[in-house]
This record gives C-alpha cells, structure tokens and sequence, in this order.
C-alpha cells in the first residue's frame, strides 16, 4: 500500500525564525518558573560539614577532620537482590574545605585479606575499571535530575569518571576531570581516599546553602556484580535520577579563580608511499604547538577554547569489517575539547556529531546553566570540510578541500520536574557548500512509569555544483538514465548530491515509553524528508519513515543462579517517502542474567527488505528493486568464570542479501573476544570477526578480522600499550555478476605506545604506528604508511 505524506516547504528563513521565537517565548514563560528539584530526603539525607583544612590523600585516614565528616552507611543491595540488606558492609564519610569535597570509603569484605586475590582490582587505564570491585559518589549538583557527575576508584586507585544524561539515558566516560585518589587493600577489605575540587562541578553559587543529589555506591563483583547503595532503588521508577537522596550544607560557596591552561606540544614524522615495489617514501615533518584554554567564568558557566589543537587519536579505533555494507561505518568521538561538556548538546537524535570536524585550526565553547535553563554554544573550523550524504539504501562521505566554519548552539528550559523543552541549531558553511539546521525538542515524564518525547528538525543544504561527481560509479557518470545493474554510472548519492537548488526538508520523532518493575511497553515514529540534512551529526538514513513497537516482560528469580530473565521483541516498517515499503521487520529475544556475572541473548529475526535498485538512475522502489525474505537467529554471551578471565562470544547465522550481486546468501557471523589479566598490571585483549557469505553458486566471500591489544600499566601513571588489527578478505571474483573485486585483500596496522599520564591533561606519549597492505597486485603485505610521533602536554590549574 502507497501512502503520500503530506509536506510543506516554507523558506528556511522563516521556519528558522519560527522555531528560534517559539523557544524565545517558551524561555521567557519560564524565567520566573520555580526550580525543579528531583533528590529527595526520604530516600537518603545527609550535611555535608565545611571544615578547616583537607585531607592528604594518601589512603591512610588518619587526619583529625575524618573524625568530624558526615557518615553514610550502604545498607542496601539494589542489584541484582531488590533493595536487601548489604552482604558486606561499607562506610563512606564527606566533607567539604569550601574548595574541594573529601570522600573516604572504608569497604570491608570478611573473605579477603591483604594478599589473597579475592578482591578484584587492576591496574587499568582510566575508565576502564568496570569489572573491578569499586566505590563512588554520584552527585546531582542541581538536584534536578537532568544530569548528574559519576565518580568510581578500584583498591589500586585508579579513577573512572561519567556524566549521566537523563533527557538521553546515556553514561559517557568521555568526560575527564582533574582529581585525586588514593587507596590500599586491609586485612578487612580496602579503603579509598578522594579529593574532588568544586573547580570540577557545575553548581548554582547564589545559593547559601546547597541541596544536591546524592547516591553512594559500592559495586561488588563475586560470582555476581552487586550493587550496593545508600538507600532503595523502586524498580517501578524509570527515572534513576529522580531517585536520589540529598545533600545539605556547603554553607557560602564562592566563586573561585578556575583557569585552566594546558600548552602541549607534537613532534610527528609521517611517511607514505606507494604499494609497488620500489616506491620512494614520502615524508613529512612537523612541529605543532598549541594551546587548550578551559575557564570557569562562574561554577555554573565555563568557556573552554583551543587553538592549534592535536586531535590524533591516542588509541586505535576499534577494527571494523567494511564488507556487504551500503551504509557509512560509525566511529565514536574520544578529542577532550569536544567531549568537554558534550552533553550539554545532545537531544534524541545524533544532530552533533564532531567526528565530523576533522581537522580544526580553533575552537571555541561556552556552556553554562542559570536556574532551570542550559546553554551552549560551539564554533569551529576546519581545514577540510567532511559531511554525510545519506540515503534511504545507502550512504557515503563526502570530502570538499575547502575550509569550513562550523557552529552549534543548544538551548534547553526545564520547566519542572516532568517537562523539558529545548532547541538545537548547527550550521557547516565552506565557499561552496552550505547546511543549516534548526531543532525543537521536549521530553514530558507525567508519571514516574510514562515517558514521552518528541523532536522536529528543519534544515537548508546547498551543495557545490561537481560534488555528485565523486560518487559517479564510472568516471563520467555515463550511462545516466534506464541503467542496468551492470553498467550505471549514477546511483542513490549522485541523485541526492546532483542538485542546483538549495534542498530544504524536516525530520520527526516521536517516541512513548512505558517501563515498571516487571514489564514495558513502547512505541515511536521517525520521519525523515528527502531532502533533509544533518551535516554536523550522523543521520545515515533519509527519505524514509519508521514505525516501530516493542515491549517485554522481566522475572527475578529468587534464589537461584539466574537473577534475571527478560522476554521480549519489537516490530517495526519502513517506507520512503512515497510511500513505497523498505523493510519491515519481526523480532524476537531473551536476556538471561546469572552466576559467574554472566550475561546470556539470545533472539530471531524475520524480515522483508528490499536489495539493490536496478536502474540505478531513478530513485523509485516498487518495480525497480527486489523483495528479500530473510529468516537470521543471533546470539550473545558474556561470562567471567575468574577475576583474571573475560570470554564473549556474538554469533548469528541465516539469510542475508548480498548486495554486489542482488541476490540471497547465507551469512554466517563470528565474533569470539577474550580479556586475559595474567596480572594486576599485565591484559591482554584478544578478539576476531569471521564472516561468510554463501550464494547458490559457492562462497561468495570469507572476511576474518583480528584485533590484538596488550597493555601493561607499570604502575598507576606508566603504561606500554601494543596494538594490532589484521583484515584478511578472500573473495570468488567468478561469483560478482556486475564487477571483478579483488581475490584477495589484506591490511595490517600496529601501534606501540608509551604514555606518562599525571592527569588526564598532563600527558606524554612517545609512540609509532604503521600499515601494510595487499591485493590481487601485490603478493605479499607491503608498508606503505609508517609514522613517529611525542606529544607533550601539562594543564596549569590557576
């Protein structure tokens, strides 16, 4: 059945006028809206007491002011047991200098002793503690349930911080702060020391006395991860945030000098060549200073700049296998300056996505918070200008070489503890090319149960006159009408791309969720025109909108090795805009949680989608594609039989289309990984993706992907990291009926590093990385990249 729905295309201009003055009008009807308060003293309540001088933070616990701090006691396990009494006990204490929160954990464990190896700690980078057993705080600075600051230590010391976004439901660890741990193993247990300057936190300073939220943690892991608290967790409230107990007291907090600068400086040495035999090296040299400025304007408003910044990625992205995929791979963002505050931009869908920024010369962000209203604004360039093209079947990224200016500016009012209401606007301009776009969004919560949100997105794109040529599929996009499979020069991106006028369009979303202890239900809808753009984030599909509706149910076995048993599946269709069906699309699933911190799914999927379009030339759907019936069963697994073993496995198998050909196959999909800790300080992480397709007529392709990392942390501010991803992909030319890809084709990058990290800012790295490649012309793995690299960094807290 064909659908049309209905559109209407206002000049941008005054849709953007439109939306900017309804969020203008929705910030004054709340400027004078009463402050939302979301922790509460029923759950838990503590005064936090201001004394005279710190703590050294050395692990001992031996200062008089320990004598005199606030005490909480963890007498819950929320998890997996549903708010039972703790089965070890925990005592945490706080108080406050007026410039910094002192934090100390005293985490008994009666099995243990000093050196046996039932506590489990590691010497790990930052962040990657989970696993571990570990204490922390969790702080909601203006107690409004919006988002709140996360910080955990192993018995080692070592430090994992987040930011928990409520409007999103997301954790990122993207967010490092500058503070101070300490900790050793007892012969009860260990103990945990930590200073958290108030330089770290966004918090309202007119108050003269504070309320913030709070929660104390302590995660257990034995033969299962348990989760202990301060006070309940109701399993019935969807909103984690809102069930936080308070803290009082820090009396008269003032402003402090809160500059940050941190100079760094890189030295890179970047070879390259061709793969035949004999190619000469190309080198290049290069000195790099910078500077990265982080100011703390007032405890609630903070302006951060770089200039000259080093965006080069520390670590290896994780490997992907780029093989029978139509669509542009997702790499996550991990630069400091645009994860700094990060989540002061985001809304429901990936409008911002600073990937996109590949190579800035400057940057500028300020972000801040006055009663119930967020703010924040960011501009960059960049000497390149990289955007996605999408489409409804495939999509692709776009290079221009010419310099771009990119801004983001978000808005969000919190009118009370149940409704938020915000707007986003972006915009990439370079000399030819321009994309602007502009957002409205709200998330209503009426019941602790019930969860609404919607978002409506207008954006204006012009593209430069040759760019569909870098995506024509012959060198001059000839033939380019009644094509066949074989011989096309045009296909989806020269379509969208090939345009003189400036294209304009909108994106909805609507979502309803309802979620109890026991069971949930939930539904949404996503609407994307096509001619709509989000050339700053990473919406990979338009021209296409979705329905989906899902639920499930969840049991908590009582005592037994399984703790928790969750049934459930979704259905979803979609069609472009003309109506012309897509995909749709049944599936089925069950989670099991047990022993040995196991984690079990297993699921099934049956679906219809469409393949490839045979006239490459037409955008149409009906008569111009295939109707695939696919029928896939999957499965996950995760268990930790030791504290030195880590296995997973992710499989599936079943039907897929292979879309070089436009046929069915049988994909078979393998991805075993192994942790193995041979010591506090030593892992190894092992793990492989096997793929293969089957078609009628043989194999059509085998890919195998290895991804090889050792780390050993010498101790907490030393490491060595070696890394190494392989990618070996054979396929049976003979099988392609419309081209003749290579047989074989292998890729092999390695990176040693060395890294002395005082903080997250002050750094130094020394390290080098390579690739080699091979294929049908060269018979053996050849190096055709190579590059040294030192940096050096230091922040300067003034």
């Amino acid at each position: 059945m064909k659908f049309s729905p209905i559109k209407f295309k206002l000049p941008f201009t005054t849709q953007l006028s439109s939306l900017l003055l309804a969020s203008a009008i929705g910030a004054l009807s709340t400027l004078s809206s009463f402050s939302t308060f979301a922790g509460s003293s029923h759950q838990f309540s503590l005064s936090i007491p201001t004394l005279e001088g710190g703590a050294t933070i050395d692990g001992q616990l031996d200062e008089v002011q320990w004598q005199n701090a606030a005490i909480a006691e963890l007498k819950y396990e929320t998890s997996p047991g549903e708010n039972i009494v703790a089965p070890v006990g925990t005592t945490a204490k706080i108080f406050s200098t007026g410039e910094s929160l002192f934090i100390s954990f005293v985490a008994s464990d009666p099995d243990s002793s000093i050196d046996d190896d039932i506590i489990r700690a590691n010497l790990n980078d930052r962040d990657d503690t989970w696993g571990d057993d570990l204490v922390g705080i969790k702080l909601d600075t203006f107690n409004d349930s919006r988002l709140a600051y996360q910080f955990f230590v192993n018995p080692y010391g070592v430090q994992t911080d987040s930011i928990e976004n409520e409007l999103t439901g997301d954790e990122s660890d993207a967010w490092d702060g500058i503070w101070y741990t300490s900790a050793r193993k007892t012969a009860q247990g260990y103990q945990v020391e930590i200073e958290l300057p108030l330089r770290l936190f966004n918090f309202d300073s007119q108050l003269s006395q504070q309320t913030w939220g709070v929660e104390f943690i302590r995660f257990y892991p034995r033969d299962q991860v348990r989760r202990l608290s301060t006070h309940q967790i109701d399993r019935n409230n969807s909103c984690q945030l809102c069930q936080l107990g308070t803290a009082t007291g820090l009396e008269g907090l003032k402003p402090s000098q809160d500059l940050q600068l941190t100079p760094s400086l890189v030295f890179n040495r970047n070879s390259q060549r061709d793969a035949e035999p004999g190619a000469d090296w190309d080198n290049d040299n290069s000195v790099e200073p910078g500077l990265d400025i982080r100011w703390g304007i007032t405890p609630s408003t903070l302006l951060s700049a770089t200039i000259n910044p080093d965006f080069s990625q520390v670590e290896a992205d994780a490997g992907q296998l780029d093989i029978n995929s139509t669509f542009a791979l997702f790499y996550p963002e991990k630069r400091a300056f645009f994860l700094d505050n990060k989540d002061y931009f985001d809304t429901q869908l990936q409008l911002l996505h600073t990937r996109n920024i590949v190579s800035p010369d400057y940057g500028l962000k300020l972000t801040s918070k006055v009663d119930n209203h967020t703010f924040a604004v960011m501009a960059s360039n960049d000497t390149k200008t990289n955007f996605l093209v999408p489409g409804n079947l495939s999509s692709d990224i776009a290079s221009l070489d010419e310099e771009s200016i990119n801004l983001a500016g978000r808005y969000r009012a919190d009118i009370n503890d149940e409704l938020s209401i915000g707007t986003l606007v972006t915009a990439k301009r370079s000399e030819q090319y321009h994309n602007y776009l502009a957002s409205g969004d709200l998330k209503y919560q009426p019941t602790p149960q019930d969860t609404f949100t919607a978002q409506y997105v207008f954006s204006a794109t012009q593209y430069p006159d040759e760019l569909y040529r870098e995506f024509c599929s012959g060198s001059d996009c000839l033939p380019d009408s009644n094509c066949e499979l074989s011989d096309c020069g045009i296909n989806e991106r020269v379509l969208r791309t090939k345009r003189d006028d400036e294209l304009q369009d909108s994106f909805y979303h609507l979502k309803y969720k309802h979620e109890r202890r026991s069971w949930y239900a939930f539904t949404q809808y996503e609407s994307a025109g096509d001619d709509f753009r989000a050339d700053l984030g990473f919406i990979s599909k338009v021209d296409v909108n979705k329905l989906v509706a899902g639920g499930g149910y969840t049991w908590y076995p009582q005592d037994s090795s399984i703790s928790r048993v969750e049934l459930g599946g979704d259905w979803d269709i979609s069609h472009n805009q003309a109506g012309e069906l897509l995909e749709q699309e049944l599936e089925a699933k069950v989670e099991f949680e047990g022993s040995m911190q196991s984690y079990t799914a297993f699921g099934i999927v049956t679906r219809e989608r469409v393949g490839r379009r045979h006239d490459s030339s037409q955008l149409a759907i009906d008569g111009n594609t295939q109707l695939f019936d696919e029928t896939k069963g999957w499965g996950y697994s995760k268990i930790i039989p030791s504290r030195a073993l880590t296995l997973d496995l992710d499989l599936s198998y079943g039907d897929n289309i292979d879309f070089a050909n436009d046929q069915l196959g049988t994909e078979l999909f393998v991805n075993p990984g192994v942790e193995w800790k041979l010591s506090d300080s030593v892992s190894l992480d092992v793990s492989h993706i096997y793929r293969s397709l089957d078609v009628d007529d043989g194999r059509l392709f085998t890919a195998n992907l290895s991804d090889l990392r050792l780390n050993w942390h010498i101790n907490l501010r030393n490491f060595i990291r070696i890394s190494s991803i392989y990618t070996h992909i054979e396929r049976d030319p003979s099988l392609y009926l419309y081209g003749s890809p290579d047989a074989k084709e292998q890729q092999l990058g390695n990176e040693v590093l060395y890294g002395y990290k005082l903080n997250p800012q002050s750094v130094f790295y020394l390290g080098y990385s390579d690739g080699l490649n091979r294929d049908d012309e060269i018979d053996a793995l050849t190096r055709t990249e190579q590059t040294y690299f030192m940096k050096l960094s230091y922040a300067w807290l003034l």
